[in-house]
This record gives C-alpha cells, sequence and structure tokens, in this order.
C-alpha cells in the first residue's frame, strides 16, 4: 500500500516538473513585460514640492493596458501623518490647508511615505481637469506636499 502512495506521489512530481518547465519554455518565448506610456509630458515628471511638511520626489501620469496611473518614483518623500490620501487636485498649487471638496478628487490612501509607488487613476476622472497632484492630510485637511502635473 505504501508503494503505491509513493509511485502515485512520484508521477504527480514528475507531471509537476514538465508543466513547470514547459510554463517556463513559453514566458521565454513571449514577452509578458507590459508596455508603458508615459500620458503626461512637457519636461517628464512633475516634482513634488512642500506644503505644511517636506515632500520631495517626482510623480508622471503613466498608461499601461488601457489604464492610467500616478508612479511616484524612488525619490518620493514626505513626513508620516495620519489618514494621508493621494488627491488630483484642480489648481497647480493646492492651498497649505482649507482644500474645498469641489476642487479634488481622492485616488487612494498613501501607500507608503517613501519609495516608488503608483496608483490608478479611476477611469471616471477626466485628468485635464486637474492641474496637480497632492498628498493631503484628510484629518486635519492639510497639503503635505504636491506636484504640479506636466502638461500633456
Amino acid at each position: 500500500m505504501k508503494f503505491k502512495h509513493l509511485a502515485i506521489v512520484s508521477m504527480i512530481a514528475v507531471i509537476s516538473v514538465g508543466c513547470a518547465n514547459e510554463s517556463n519554455t513559453k514566458q521565454t518565448e513571449t514577452p509578458t513585460t507590459p508596455k508603458s506610456t508615459i500620458v503626461s509630458s512637457g519636461g517628464g515628471a512633475g516634482a513634488f514640492k512642500a506644503g505644511e511638511h517636506p515632500t520631495q520626489g517626482r510623480v508622471q501620469v503613466i498608461s499601461e493596458q488601457g489604464k492610467r496611473y500616478l508612479e511616484f518614483d524612488k525619490d518620493f518623500k514626505t513626513d508620516k501623518g495620519p489618514d494621508l490620501y493621494v488627491i488630483l487636485h484642480r489648481s497647480d498649487a493646492p492651498p497649505q490647508s482649507g482644500i474645498k471638496e469641489k476642487d479634488y478628487v481622492s485616488v487612494a490612501q498613501l501607500q507608503k511615505i517613501s519609495g516608488t509607488q503608483r496608483y490608478a487613476v479611476p477611469e471616471t476622472v477626466n485628468l485635464a481637469e486637474f492641474k496637480s497632484v497632492a498628498i493631503w492630510c484628510r484629518k486635519f485637511n492639510a497639503t503635505f506636499g504636491y506636484a504640479p502635473l506636466a502638461s500633456s
């Protein structure tokens, strides 16, 4: 009985390895890396500027497989704070405090306070209506920092 189980397990292992090898071969034949297109140009990415807190790095709008993203570069950094969000603002320099609801759209909660990160722009958002990306503290209605969007 033990020998029968061992034989079955061995056959499954051989089949699994064979499938994995075939899968690896197919991956090398066809590249799976999706192409990215920078949507905002005219000087490249927008540089973050300090608002209520020091904020640095760059952001660019990219398009990949029909979806748009805000992509922060490896040099992005801001201070830690409560309730931080990535927003699109209608002006190229949002106020440091007192942002009005009609002037922005929330993209997502900030993933981390430094380094490369990417945020999907909702399909319903017309990027032409917004001139900057901001790191915004919802709790205190304070702009930590912002970056003008390069004109497309």
